[in-house]
């Protein structure tokens, strides 16, 4: 009886986390003006690259920034939550190779989830990813226009996974990878939003690739929780 009455609290305790979960949600301000982006001379000299921007020149998207400071592509995660990953049940991630560069360029994963890797141009790719975390394993795959997608998963978290092509070697794309569902990549409002946290005591952080780390405390209960973050240009 002690047993049954055991596996029922259990099982309350369970269904009480899950009703309890709550969203962590904020915006993301960078204050200053960043420095301007590099325009990507090499595509307009690739003939089937400069094709698809009838010769205006593409430029690189370091710090993707509204108006009002709203900070694109900022990576804000709960630090050292680990062993809570459902990336073999989550939807696959997509990553697309669009005018001769990645799109998007900043992404997240789960450990364990699918990413798909498409090739919408008109002409060849090679997908070489470069993981620094030992047990992610290294790729490089020819991908040539309209061939089937590919699909790679990786094991371990890593911050900022690299992705290249060496066809175009312009062409970048960061990959970060989680061991939980507990991330979220700020978007062109600078908003995030990190959903069905189980209540509890965090630090949350807010990494962005070339602006570095920042992290804030918090404790999640049974209503949704705020956390803004604000970076300056150094």
């Amino acid at each position: 009886m002690k047993n049954i009455l055991a596996i029922l609290a259990i099982g309350t305790f369970g269904a009480w986390q899950t009703a309890c979960a709550a969203d962590i949600i904020g915006v993301i301000t960078l204050k200053g003006t960043p420095p301007a982006e590099i325009p990507i001379t090499p595509i307009m000299d690739n003939p089937d690259c400069a094709a698809m921007y009838n010769g205006k020149m593409p430029t690189t998207h370091f710090y993707v920034v509204g108006p009002n400071g709203e900070f694109a592509d900022v990576v804000v995660s709960l630090k050292g939550v680990t062993g809570k990953s459902t990336g073999a049940s989550a939807p696959p991630a997509m990553l697309d190779q669009k005018g001769c560069l990645y799109s998007p360029q900043i992404l997240a994963i789960q450990t364990g989830q699918k990413l798909v890797v498409k090739n919408s141009d008109m002409c060849v790719h090679n997908v070489h990813c470069t993981p620094t975390v030992p047990g992610n394993v290294e790729h490089n795959d020819v991908q040539m226009s309209g061939g089937a997608d590919l699909t790679y998963t990786f094991p371990n978290p890593e911050m900022f996974l690299r992705f290249k092509c060496d066809v175009h070697p312009w062409m970048f794309a960061w990959v970060s990878v989680f061991d939980s569902p507990y991330f979220a990549v700020s978007d062109k409002d600078g908003k995030f939003v990190i959903k069905n946290v189980p209540p509890g005591k965090y630090t949350v952080e807010a990494n962005h690739r070339k602006s570095g780390p920042q992290t804030q405390d918090v404790e999640v209960a049974d209503k949704d929780v705020t956390v803004n973050f604000t970076f300056a240009v150094k």
